[in-house]
């Protein structure tokens, strides 16, 4: 699903360094890569380092006797299933809007028929000035993507917008580009990471749940077209290209926002490591050992959350619905009775006890139990892989839901 072959045009910006961890992220997705550099790049990142990380020689000049005998600007021009402009200087943004092709980097982009993503990098003034602007309009109306350029400290020592995307961004929306678009029109709902349920103004009851599983779920099914919200509950995780995110904490407000954007979603997927329980009544303030007397414990009161998979599962209509269970004992015949009490379409089960998968780890190894009883078990993937895995069900099912709804 969506690998393709994505020329890496290299612009002449100090974000050029950042190439090699480009490419690796692309290739790590699966995607063959090559590399073209501008002169001006190559003062930045060698094209040594790049063809190591791609595995393939690195393109720099035009008129390259060894290439262009075969006319190779050409050849890669028609190679390419994407082009990603990383850094988009703003030279390099003029040059390509005003159709100039007096390097390989932008004759190249002027003879090819692909895609073309571009990551702008420069001073925050030269980002802002009309010039640029207008630039990139030209750009964006003849249909060219756009990723960043992010706010933050600039290398020339002003602060604002200017700094390239981080080489994993670009990736994922390379990805989101270029995917087979089996979910395109859908709306789809993903719970990820674990819920904090406050005890008092310092402390909480929550889990292991790093939120990686359910972040790359959401990455893939925006890569295969789908509109993605992501209700995420506490997380260090960047949000995935082209999804949007709502930030919850709680049990209690995971289950108001999934509430309040399930009515128009047609696939649910509740990845999220969501608290049975919170305590009673939440202290304001923090609960000092002072104020106990001697050798008394702390006793808390805990009530029951809402179980938002069952709720969705219950009212699913022809909506597909997918839960997650995390077991550490007879994971099989645990997932088939949660399945059964859950009533969703697919339980996704994966074994805690494992020290190479589940929590915290970018492995998962996990059993596919759908509600007939059968199990598949798939081998230790990275977690993108399994999103993958799991979202061709998901289509799978969407299809069957649809075949039933017609019938």
């Amino acid at each position: 699903m969506g690998r393709g072959r994505i020329l890496v045009a290299g612009g002449g910006g100090i974000a050029a360094y950042k190439l090699p961890e480009l490419v690796r992220a692309l290739r790590g997705a699966g995607h063959e890569v090559r590399c073209m550099l501008t002169p001006a790049a190559a003062n930045f990142v060698s094209a040594l380092s790049l063809g190591a990380v791609s595995g393939a020689p690195v393109r720099q000049s035009l008129l390259d006797p060894g290439e262009e005998g075969e006319i190779g600007h050409i050849e890669l021009a028609d190679w390419a299933d994407l082009i990603v402009v990383a850094p988009a200087t703003a030279d390099l943004m003029a040059r390509m809007a005003q159709g100039l092709a007096d390097d390989l980097v932008t004759t190249v982009l002027l003879a090819s028929r692909a895609p073309v993503l571009i990551a702008p990098a420069m001073n925050v003034h030269m980002w802002e000035h009309a010039a640029t602007q207008a630039n990139l309009a030209v750009l964006e109306a003849r249909g060219i993507a756009r990723v960043g350029p992010e706010a933050g400290e600039l290398a020339c020592g002003w602060e604002g917008l200017g700094r390239m995307a981080d080489p994993e961004t670009i990736a994922d929306e390379a990805e989101r580009l270029l995917g087979a678009k089996s979910l395109a029109g859908e709306r789809v709902l993903i719970t990820a990471g674990g819920t904090r349920e406050p005890i008092d103004a310092v402390r909480a009851i929550t889990n292991r749940s790093s939120g990686k599983m359910g972040y790359a779920l959401a990455a893939e099914a925006a890569a295969r077209g789908a509109e993605v919200v992501l209700v995420s509950a506490p997380t260090a995780l960047r949000c995935p290209a082209g999804v949007r995110r709502v930030s919850v904490q709680t049990a209690l407000e995971m289950h108001a926002a999934v509430r309040d954007e399930i009515a128009e979603v047609g696939v649910a997927i509740c990845c999220a490591a969501v608290a049975d329980f919170r305590p009673a009544q939440a202290s304001e303030r923090k609960i000092k050992k002072e104020d106990l007397a001697p050798g008394e414990g702390l006793l808390l009161e805990l009530v029951p959350n809402p179980d938002i998979l069952a709720e969705i599962s219950r009212d699913r209509g022809a909506r597909v619905v997918v839960g997650f269970a995390a077991e550490s004992h007879d994971v099989v015949a645990a997932a088939r009775r949660k399945l059964a009490r859950k009533g969703c379409d697919l339980l996704v089960a994966n074994d805690i006890s494992r020290e190479d998968a589940g929590f915290e780890t970018d492995e998962n190894a996990v059993l596919l139990v759908s509600p007939t009883g059968d199990v598949e078990e798939l081998p230790l993937l990275p977690k993108r892989e399994v999103a993958r895995r799991v979202l061709d069900r998901v289509a799978k099912l969407r299809d069957t839901h649809g075949e039933t709804e017609s019938s």
